[in-house]
Formats: C-alpha cells, structure tokens, sequence
C-alpha cells in the first residue's frame, strides 16, 4: 500500500518531472489531498479499531474538514473555482486502489496498514506543499493558508509515526 502512496506524488518524492500548476490547480489539489484522508479515516471508524486509532481518524476528519472549510472560503471570497488537473485525479486514482485495501482489511492488521498509509500519506503531502504548492502559489492569501496548514501536517505526521512505532 505504501509503493500506492509513493506513486501518488511521484512528482513531488523523486523530483522526476517538473509540474506547473495554477493556483485554481493549486486550490484543488489541496482541497482534494485533504478530502482523501477525512474519506481515510472514515474508514477507520467504520471498523473495530484501538481508541488511539480511534482518536487519531477522528482528528483527522477534524482537522482536514477545517482546512477545506478554509480552502473552500478562501476560493469563494477570492471567486476562484478549484481546477481539476492530472494530479488531482491521479490523487483520486490512488485513494480508490487505497479504500480496496483498507476495506479488505480487520483488526490489528487494518490498524497497522491505516497508521503505515498515514504516515506515508502526510510524508507526501507534506513534500508536496513544501517543494511544489507553496513556491508555484502566486495568490498570497491561498499561499498564506498553505503555510498555515503545514503545521498541522507534520504534527498529523509524528502522531502517526508514535502510532506506527506500536505496531512494529
């Protein structure tokens, strides 16, 4: 599952091609990362999971409600509409090969394979907004809220790494 998850952000882990996206592109690309890991963590509460599992999916169904709560006001006030583009739907191609393998999945082992995913999920995302939204971003409000969100993505992270560390 975690090669599904490298493969996401090909562009943005190994740097193999150079991507240009419009701040519309930019909108829907943030908006949609975030979509993908409440939809992750709705998951996780669909099953019979730990209460840390139980407590992180409900953070992160929280926590990215709200930056696309954010995301969504900021298009609005600026009458910006989110630009459908490659990444977005290779984005949206990789979480439906994810959800199979999530949903096949109980137990300990679901638990396992949702906090690995998580990990590398908001290891992505993270390099993704780093070295790609952020610097291509002309709009300083939607660059401004980009900046905003990163740390709450790395702190998403090393929770799920503190969880991960459980189930080695």
């Amino acid at each position: 599952m975690i090669m599904g998850i490298i493969m996401l952000f090909p562009v943005f882990v190994f740097g193999q091609e150079t991507i240009e996206l419009s701040d519309p592109e930019i909108a829907s690309v943030a908006v949609t990362a975030n979509q993908i890991d409440v939809n992750y963590a709705k998951i996780a509460l669909e099953k019979n999971v730990s209460p840390e599992v139980k407590q992180f999916a409900n953070s992160m169904i929280k926590d990215h409600s709200s930056v696309i709560d954010m995301a969504v006001d900021l298009a609005t006030k600026l009458g910006v509409t989110p630009k459908d583009n490659a990444l977005t739907r290779q984005l949206l191609a990789g979480e439906q090969e994810t959800k199979v393998n999530l949903k096949s999945l109980k137990g300990k082992d679901f638990e396992k394979a949702y906090v690995d995913n998580e990990v590398a999920y908001h290891e992505a995302v993270i390099g993704a907004v780093k070295d790609v939204l952020i610097p291509q971003t002309e709009n300083k409000e939607l660059k401004a809220l980009l900046v905003k969100v990163m740390p709450v993505l790395e702190m998403h992270l090393e929770h799920a790494k503190q969880l991960q560390a459980k189930y080695k």
